[in-house]
């Protein structure tokens, strides 16, 4: 009787890390969360259906944007054993090194929102930038019939998301030889700083401005401030962000800017499917994401590349999004 229940105490003693170790850890760095569009992708990680039944527990690390903090919270996660790992990256670049750490330890790393220069990534899932990027030059070069002047905030030098989009804005505007681009400079996808340079941009071009390409909507958002700070009237303007954040729905309600929804939620759970399918051979996908978007086939989780299809906002659609972020 005793050797049976030390047999039983030894079995209970060794099963009991095994249960422990059935939830899955997995990390997720992202560039930086100061905005709302990276806080919608958070949130969505923590609402995704594995998430929510226990089976998976998901860190966020805030990447401050900075590609060495990014680097750093790598190294923690490996040093850690995370099982997988989730990668917004600052920088295309910068961001392959720390992929390959990681690989190289055995974790698979899924990107997801911004690209990062590295084949050793087991999938991607976000969305076409370039395809972003005509889509919003167009709007403001339709507005501007195809002539006059305008300004482009850029995200992030280095980032993917600030490379692509302006490959795009550039073929939109391919086709308006006669628009002359004034200034061009990064607004590091902050309001404030975009807000910055329009004042000064307003000020040294007086009058001459009749677009803002913003290349996403925070930026698109501050040049709207100054604009109006400066006393000017924001409908003599064309102007376009990304994102479909709240504040530029409201604005495209309002008639004072174009805007494209970027789904926050479909890369962040998209992602994070793949992330556990990476790890875990027999896992079906458990987000409704898939179904929403039939064009990104689950393909049993093996295809290096899912793109979350762009949603233009309307009038039309702004109340639904809206409704939707409630």
């Amino acid at each position: 009787m005793k050797t049976l229940l030390l047999a039983l105490g030894l079995a209970t003693a060794l099963s009991a890390p095994a249960l422990a170790q059935e939830k899955l850890k997995i990390g997720a760095t992202v560039y930086g969360l100061n905005a709302e569009f990276m806080q919608i992708w958070t949130a969505a990680l923590q609402k995704h259906p594995a998430v929510q039944k226990g089976e998976v527990e998901v860190t966020v690390f805030d990447g401050r944007y900075d590609a060495l903090v990014q680097q750093e919270q790598f190294n923690t996660m490996i040093t850690q054993q995370y099982d997988a790992i989730i990668f917004v990256p600052m920088d295309i670049e910068a961001g392959a090194a720390p992929v390959q750490a990681a690989v190289d330890a055995g974790i698979p790393v899924v990107g997801s929102n911004a690209r990062v220069n590295s084949e050793l990534l087991t999938a991607y899932v976000g969305s076409n930038d370039v395809e972003a990027g005509e889509l919003e030059g167009k709007a403001v070069l339709d507005k501007m019939g195809c002539k006059g002047n305008l300004v482009i905030i850029e995200g992030p030098i280095g980032q993917s998301g600030q490379i692509q989009r302006l490959e795009g804005n550039e073929k939109a505007l391919a086709a308006c030889p006669d628009v002359k681009v004034l200034e061009k400079q990064t607004g590091n996808w902050s309001r404030a700083e975009a807000q910055t340079l329009m004042e000064n941009w307003l000020t040294s071009h007086p009058g001459q401005i009749n677009g803002v390409i913003g290349q996403n909507d925070e930026m698109a958002l501050g040049a709207i401030e100054a604009i109006k700070a400066a006393g000017l009237n924001v409908n003599d303007f064309a102007i376009a962000g990304i994102d479909g954040v709240t504040d530029a729905i409201n604005a495209v309600k309002a008639g004072e800017m174009a805007s494209i929804l970027q789904d926050a939620n479909a890369q962040a759970q998209g992602a994070l499917d793949i992330a556990i399918k990476a790890v875990k051979a027999d896992y079906e996908p458990q987000s409704p994401i898939w179904k929403q978007y039939p064009s990104m086939a689950w393909e049993d989780g093996k295809a290096k590349n899912y793109l979350v299809p762009w949603t233009p906002v309307t009038t039309a659609n702004a109340d639904e999004l809206l409704k939707s972020r409630q």
